[in-house]
């Protein structure tokens, strides 16, 4: 046992024990406050003390209705914010009578094909009082007008409304392939979305630049700051390339989106050292003067790759390991996953659970007393030292590649996630990591667990509702506003299409229409195929 190596999930050797001498190294370590630059140790200098996190559980699926039901259920139990998901027809700008949205609808989310979908999902939800995060990419500009004008109705100003829109397509091409345009025009409409909330929608977060989906697909914890943070870059200089766009107009609307896993230390270290990576990011590369653009506000879900089919239980005390983690690293949003989500999407009975888990970390391990508990531990404050430099390794390679989109291009990101998912795969596999009830400890019989089942009658119904709805709505308004839409798409790209789609909205243009529209000028990405 003496003399085996032992090493966290991103390969960072770990000694029996630490002292002040394995930090001599790293000049980094200084005595620092909390809400002070590098915001190492959190960003504000009371944290938790002054506002917990915001209690975020993702929710949708099936209709429109089954979800205000779910959202006023959460609400209802104790959630303080919204987090809405989407169908896969509804990622990839499809209405749900296409013919390839055939078995799909309401099966990963929420069926939203028209203002009326979304006015039936947030129907006695006054928007003004909530805050809504959507999980969507390529159609994020499509919800977010939808979004703004179902709260218009409502009598809720846009600079009322509190939010975040996803919204990054680079992870897309990278991990998750739920894109429709090329590169190019997808990075266009997303700096029309940033450009035009900075200006209209002041309080809304347009993009929340994700990690999760590339640490889902198998990399670790050095590799998802390092591509979100390539990403990031990437998004910077094309809204700081736009005229008359300065960094500190929408770098404090900026979001990010991680994923916390297993690996509990490492994972605390993980987001202090993003805090201090980002904050040099915009201080010394942008020369952001703002503070809270320098201001790394994140999101954390727990790993949904860490869950198991086998004895789903056992998903619970994953569950509150990494939620724990997730609030020791000082994350601002958090959402934690239901037991039996490697089965299917959760029951009511599950959510609640991964709703409790969140309380009772909030309300009874009194670890919200204090800010940074984990600081100062020479353990935590070696992995924080150690991730900022490989991270930065990293970034200094994506570089000289030219950056996140050509990198992206080259399959830089995607063979670095291949490689380290079959190396993850290949340790379960031999043994060499131990995951409980899967490759060790396990029963005999599982006892089957209750499932959430999708009416089977809801495609039905969804398909009844939206030709109920095109058929009543005055077919020349639509054709004109998807015209003037086109047109603008065709122009330069310092045209922004916000209200342009916004007015598609308003005119009861469908999302499938919309994007069927940008798609003809814009066309559709079609991957590089490598073997």
């Amino acid at each position: 046992m003496e003399n085996e190596t032992f090493k966290t999930d991103s390969n960072i050797p770990v000694k029996r024990d630490f002292t002040n001498n394995d930090l001599k190294n790293y000049d980094s370590f200084v005595e620092e406050e909390p809400g002070r630059y590098p915001y190492t140790r959190g960003l504000y200098p009371d944290m938790y003390r002054e506002r917990l996190w915001t209690m975020r559980q993702y929710s949708g699926f099936g209709s429109a209705e089954e979800t205000n039901k779910r959202f006023k259920f959460l609400l209802d139990h104790g959630q303080t914010g919204l987090s809405l998901a989407f169908d896969l027809p509804t990622q990839t700008g499809r209405d749900s009578d296409d013919p390839q949205a055939e078995g799909e609808i309401g099966r990963t989310g929420v069926s939203i094909s028209s203002i009326k979908d979304m006015m039936t999902c947030f129907d006695s939800i006054p928007l003004d009082k909530v805050s809504t995060s959507m999980t969507i990419n390529s159609t994020a500009s499509t919800l977010l007008s939808l979004y703004i004008t179902v709260a218009e109705i409502q009598g809720v100003s846009p600079e009322q409304l509190r939010g975040t829109t996803q919204n990054d397509i680079l992870k897309e091409y990278i991990a998750r392939n739920t894109y429709i345009y090329p590169p190019k025009p997808s990075m266009r409409l997303i700096g029309d979305m940033i450009e035009y909330c900075s200006k209209k929608v002041p309080q809304w977060y347009p993009i929340s630049i994700s990690g999760y989906h590339m640490r889902e697909a198998g990399c670790n914890a050095v590799q998802e700051l390092a591509f979100t943070f390539a990403n990031a870059i990437e998004y910077i200089n094309t809204c700081t390339s736009r005229a008359g766009l300065n960094v500190d107009d929408f770098a404090p609307r900026l979001s990010f989106f991680f994923c916390c896993t297993m690996e509990f230390c490492e994972e605390i270290a993980k987001f202090r050292a993003a805090r201090r990576i980002y904050a040099k990011i915009m201080k010394e590369r942008f020369h952001a003067t703002n503070p809270k653009s320098q201001h790394l506000r994140f999101h954390v879900q727990t790993s949904g790759e860490s869950l198991t089919a086998q004895q789903v239980d056992n998903n619970i005390v994953r569950v509150a390991t990494e939620a724990l983690a997730a609030v020791l690293g000082g994350c601002q949003s958090l959402h934690t996953n239901s037991r039996d989500e490697a089965l299917a999407l959760p029951t009511e009975e599950s959510v609640k659970i991964a709703l409790r888990t969140q309380q009772i970390i909030a309300a009874e391990t009194g670890v919200s007393k204090t800010v940074d508990p984990m600081g100062g531990s020479y353990y935590i404050e070696y992995l924080t030292a150690k991730i900022e430099e490989e991270v930065n390794e990293y970034l200094k390679k994506i570089e000289r590649m030219g950056g996140a989109l050509i990198a992206v291009e080259k399959g830089f990101f995607q063979e670095e996630i291949r490689n380290n998912a079959y190396q993850l795969k290949k340790e379960i596999d031999e043994n060499k990591r131990i995951i409980v009830g899967v490759n060790k400890y396990q029963d005999e019989q599982d006892v089957e667990p209750k499932i959430n089942r999708i009416d089977p009658l809801m495609e039905q119904k969804q398909l009844a509702n939206l030709k109920e709805f095109k058929s009543n709505r005055d077919k020349s308004r639509v054709d004109q506003a998807l015209s003037q839409l086109q047109k603008a798409a065709e122009k330069d790209d310092d045209n922004n299409l916000m209200p342009h789609i916004i007015n598609a909205v308003k005119s009861y243009s469908t999302l499938g229409e919309i994007s069927s529209t940008l798609r003809t000028v814009f066309g559709r990405y079609e991957p590089k195929i490598s073997f």
